[in-house]
């Protein structure tokens, strides 16, 4: 019954529909954050390569060229504990370069190495450049409940959440039902790792 219940990508999925954050009404904003995580360093090429949550970048991208944020801040810097040279925001600052988005509409904090870092010095760079800015940050769904709880909590400024790659789908098929996925498992270790973050937080708070 255990196996059952952690291997199926319906029970998973459905758990991850009640956690993970809705989209904000459509609107502008000054700044949008990308929170880190997203990429890692391809030596062969040296070059960025987007992993899982590469789609944080990719909708950062979409909304900057729909006019939806006028700068994209990325928050990031290296999480290795043995090699802190290679800096997440440093490889995307390249990567933007390529797709043509302008040094202008760019802002870069490369020193944080958790959300709470990302939290703090982001803010604080925003308050420089603007102070009454429009924040929108730009995260996975199932990360938005705790980024809420410690930006929340360190900003004077009212900030909307922008989802993206969902675990929970909006449609299941069968084989969701019926049949165990590896995957399953995975998506558990991401939603137990963000709940167990999310109580250590509001124990912080």
């Amino acid at each position: 019954m255990l196996f059952f219940f952690f291997s199926n990508n319906f029970i998973v999925g459905k758990v991850s529909n009640i956690y993970e954050a809705a989209y904000p009404k459509k609107q502008n904003y000054n700044v949008g954050i990308v929170l880190g995580g997203y990429s890692s360093y391809n030596k062969r090429i040296n070059q960025i390569a987007l992993g899982a949550s590469g789609d944080r970048l990719f909708q950062a991208l979409r909304l900057f060229k729909s006019g939806n944020i006028q700068k994209i801040l990325i928050s990031s810097g290296s999480a290795n504990l043995l090699d802190t040279t290679v800096k997440e925001a440093d490889l995307t600052l390249g990567f933007l370069k390529q797709m043509n988005i302008p040094d202008s509409a760019i802002l870069i904090e490369n020193r944080s190495r958790n959300t709470v870092e990302n939290a703090k010095y982001s803010l604080a760079l925003i308050k420089k450049y603007q102070p009454n800015a429009k924040i929108l940050v730009i995260t996975s769904a199932w990360h938005i409940p705790r980024t809420k709880l410690i930006f929340n909590k360190l900003s004077d400024n009212k900030i909307d959440y922008y989802p993206t790659n969902f675990i929970g789908k909006t449609d299941y098929d069968l084989p969701d039902f019926i049949i165990p996925d590896a995957a399953a498992f995975s998506n558990w270790d991401i939603l137990l790792k963000e709940w167990v973050g999310c109580a250590v937080d509001y124990a912080r708070s």
